[in-house]
């Protein structure tokens, strides 16, 4: 589940912090207000138990079958 956006504080860093006109602040990606905020290198690389987790919710084939079939 995704986690509420935190929109007075998002407004506040857009329009105060980096005063930004509103309609370019609307205009924005996330990943662009998150270039422009210094946050964009903060995410971590994926770990193997990620990697594991993902293979396992999303597997290639079904478990008991093989390629070619």
């Amino acid at each position: 589940m995704n986690d509420p956006v935190a929109w007075p504080a998002l407004l506040r860093a857009g329009l105060h912090e980096l005063r930004l006109a509103p309609e370019v602040f609307w205009n924005l990606t996330p990943a662009e207000l998150q270039v422009m905020l210094g946050k964009a290198a903060s995410r971590q690389p994926m770990t193997r138990d990620g990697l594991d987790a993902l293979m396992d919710a999303y597997p290639d084939q079904a478990k008991g079958t093989q390629n070619g079939g």
